[in-house]
């Protein structure tokens, strides 16, 4: 029974489809019968000293059972460990509560409990809050200059420095680039976005006795749960964590969040479950966002188009504590180079702490800026030695016997061939036939203005280096079924169906017979979880190696019922039957071994590590651009992306679907914003221009498969390579639309305003 690399439907989907997902607030559980409500009070400044708080008007309202300050935590709780210890202390440990000072507009001050959930809404504006504003730097190269200093103590707004740890090379000086013909320079912005997962923040709590059960939205069951151990001082078999359907993550929802921290301490001090469901203002302006990166590149080589030099200066905005998305050079450092040989390249990155919200990971996390910013350069290097960009990016490509390729800046790519992912993108985009219609409308002045953009990348997913590790087990119940346990977590990849098609293989059972377990602590021994498109290499490696485990302690227990040695059974993964090898006629399946096995013992398990794997593709954009309005329309988008072998087409594509939408976002609708006194512009749907259908056209996707050596499957992660490839390609294209115009260069998101003034300039 070979069901990997077929098309199978989403084993999710009838669920889905029928009686509805579970989702953290729509948990039903005797355990939470009479939970209270909570909700928060919120900083209204961006950068202030807290000078009182009063509750005795919120806690006189009706309904109200509780109001938890800064003041009532213990202090295990009062700060929000740091995910990365290398920060400033200062900078790191974030207060669960504020109670001295406030950072930004959106930071939680107090916690408001009521029997009833609308009526912590009016408690919570009762609650008096006494703040001394004080000066508020929202702007990334601002916070840099440090004429403005958060944290006062340090005199300094930088909270890493990514040269002092050996992460990056450095800068020599302009001799670097003494023997290049020609020399681009370009500032490249990475504007701040939302993850926006349509399930907000969502948590409930109870103790049982001396155990804290939680119930949460989140990507990483396990880590959560630790997360809580260290913050009430227990040890993690105290601490119940399960993740019910969890709809969309994104990268946002892996470490959990102070809100999440104190429900615990409310549900203590009150004696009863407590419950919490974010709004989707509170989202916008309190949960982690992603991106925001201003880059300094510059790109040197010949006139021939062959490019030898890159320097790239990464400013990285960890908002206003230093969260794990300050540390997101991590993963673009490594991948500056994106898919070219370019033998000379220096790096430098810095991050720096704002009064907005801390930054998380957000989907490619790191590899997006590095993507965009040498598309980018490549797209200006070719304008100026006026050759084709297409030709130039060819030109530079690293070739296939080269692998596995080591770059200027020592990464090591596994396997790849980036020429013919951009050959097989064109040849299904009829490159020569949209040059020939571009050419056309612009010779006859159309207003509306035709651009193709191409882009070329890799990326790092269950990385960077040296990789990483996933758990599972595999059990196979008394009727002959499997069950399969994963620490990774599905918030839509599909892990059920993925997992169950692996496990299927090497068992040779039916993909309905195989049971997925996730996301419940008490049920699956360890996990990592689900991000950095790492669940297929790594979780399904262990579940791969898991099953094949148990297949041998089942040849075990059919050559006592054949009456054969074990070296001699083998298992027909076509029907599921174990026969001696060359004998057949004889066979017994899965029930008639499990029946014969002593309880409990078909079940095997493994701790699974790996390299990462180095993804990549091509993707070509095709914009129509209103010259008058600066309206664009995204008329095509075909990609090629290559992510090893594929277990499934189907969930492969939804994958690359998703992940393309939201490149398109990015370089077009989507950026988070901030007035210059630190306060939220975009605090919902509104104002942050959330991509949907009615945006996008049917992407084209170009099949390729390159597998990695890595792990056994030779699967690599496909959940951000559409993000990664899809901006920089849309990009390309509008400029490429106004190119004749005498545009050269916008920032993303490309809005009709940016590109109205960018024509009015250029015309100036």
């Amino acid at each position: 029974m070979t069901i990997v690399g077929t098309k199978v439907l989403r084993k999710e989907d009838p669920k889905f489809l029928t009686e509805g997902a579970r989702y953290t607030a729509d948990l039903v559980d005797p355990r939470l019968d009479g939970a209270l409500h909570a909700t928060f009070v919120r900083s209204t400044v961006a950068n202030g000293r807290i000078e009182s708080i009063e509750i005795e008007e919120a806690m006189a309202m009706p309904g109200v059972v509780a109001v938890v300050t800064g003041a009532d935590l213990p202090e295990s709780l009062r700060l929000l460990p740091g995910p990365v210890p290398l920060f400033p202390p200062e900078m790191l440990n974030r207060p669960v509560l504020a109670t001295e000072r406030v950072r930004f507009v959106g930071e939680p001050i107090a916690l408001v409990v009521t029997e009833k959930a609308y009526q912590g809404e009016d408690a919570a504006e009762a609650v008096l809050v006494e703040i001394e504003p004080l000066t508020a730097v929202v702007d990334l190269e601002e916070a840099a200059t440090d004429e403005v200093v958060i944290y006062e103590s340090l005199g300094t707004n930088l909270a890493i420095d990514f040269s002092t740890l050996g992460m990056s090379t450095g800068f020599s000086n302009e001799a670097f680039f003494e023997g290049c013909e020609v020399v681009v320079s370009q500032r490249v912005s990475h504007q701040r976005m939302s993850s926006a997962p349509l399930e907000v923040r969502s948590a409930a709590t109870v103790w049982e006795d001396d155990r804290l059960v939680m119930w949460m939205s989140t990507q990483a069951a396990h880590g959560a749960r630790d997360g809580f151990a260290t913050a009430y001082e227990l040890d993690a078999g105290s601490v119940h964590l399960v993740a019910p359907d969890v709809g969309g993550g994104f990268g946002s929802k892996i470490s959990p969040y102070p809100e999440e921290i104190v429900l615990p301490l409310a549900s203590r001090i009150t004696g009863r479950p407590i419950r919490w469901f974010e709004t989707r203002t509170e989202n916008m302006i309190a949960m982690g966002y992603g991106r925001g990166h201003v880059h300094y590149a510059t790109i040197g080589g010949d006139r021939s188009g062959n490019v030898t030099h890159y320097r790239i200066d990464v400013l990285s905005d960890s908002g206003a504590y230093a969260r794990i998305g300050g540390f997101l050079p991590l993963f673009t450092l490594p991948m500056v180079s994106g898919t070219y040989d370019i033998p000379h390249v220096e790096t430098r990155a810095r991050s720096f702490v704002t009064n907005t919200v801390p930054s998380e990971a957000f989907r490619g996390a790191g590899r997006p800026e590095a993507t965009l910013s040498i598309e980018r350069c490549m797209d200006l290097f070719a304008a100026e030695v006026g050759l084709d960009p297409i030709e130039v990016r060819r030109r530079n490509l690293i070739q296939p016997d080269a692998f596995p390729a080591t770059t200027a800046v020592g990464t090591e790519y596994d396997t790849g061939d980036y020429e013919r992912a951009l050959d097989l993108a064109l040849e299904a985009a009829d490159i020569d036939e949209l040059r020939a219609e571009r050419d056309r409308r612009r010779d006859a002045g159309d207003p509306i203005a035709m651009g193709i953009g191409v882009s070329v990348y890799v990326e790092v997913t269950a990385g960077p280096a040296p990789g990483g590790n996933e758990f599972a087990k595999v059990e196979i119940t008394p009727d002959g079924k499997a069950k399969v346990y994963s620490g990774a977590l599905s918030h839509g990849q599909s892990h059920a169906t993925t997992f169950a098609m692996i496990a299927g293989d090497q068992l040779g059972l039916p993909v309905e017979d195989v049971e997925l377990i996730q996301g419940d602590t008490d049920l699956v021994a360890q996990g990592t979880g689900t991000f950095g498109s790492r669940s297929t290499q790594l979780g399904g490696s262990a579940v791969f190696e898991a099953a094949a485990g148990v297949v041998d302690k089942a040849r075990e227990v059919a050559a006592d019922l054949l009456e054969a040695a074990a070296e001699d059974v083998v298992l027909d993964t076509d029907s599921g039957l174990f026969h001696v090898a060359g004998s057949p006629s004889v066979s017994m399946g899965w029930s008639d071994v499990a029946a014969a096995a002593e309880a409990g013992s078909l079940v095997a398990d493994k701790d699974f590590n790996a390299n990462c794997s180095y993804p990549f593709g091509a993707h070509v954009a095709v914009v129509d651009v209103d010259t008058e309005t600066g309206g664009v329309t995204l008329r095509r988008m075909i990609t090629c992306d290559d992510a090893g072998t594929i277990i499934n087409p189907i969930i492969v594509e939804g994958q690359r679907h998703g992940g393309i939408a939201q490149g398109v976002a990015q370089a077009l609708l989507e950026e988070v914003t901030y007035d210059p006194d630190g306060n939220p512009v975009t605090s919902n749907f509104a104002d942050y221009s959330i991509i949907s259908m009615a945006e996008l056209p049917s992407f084209e996707l170009v099949a390729m498969e390159t597998p990695t050596p890595n792990n056994p499957l030779g699967a690599k992660g496909v959940g951000e390579s559409g993000a990664i490839g899809g901006t920089p390609a849309v990009q390309s294209a509008v400029l490429d639309a106004l190119s004749g115009l005498g545009v050269t260069h916008i920032d993303v998101p490309i809005t009709p305003q940016k590109i109205w003034t960018a024509i009015a300039e250029a015309n100036a």
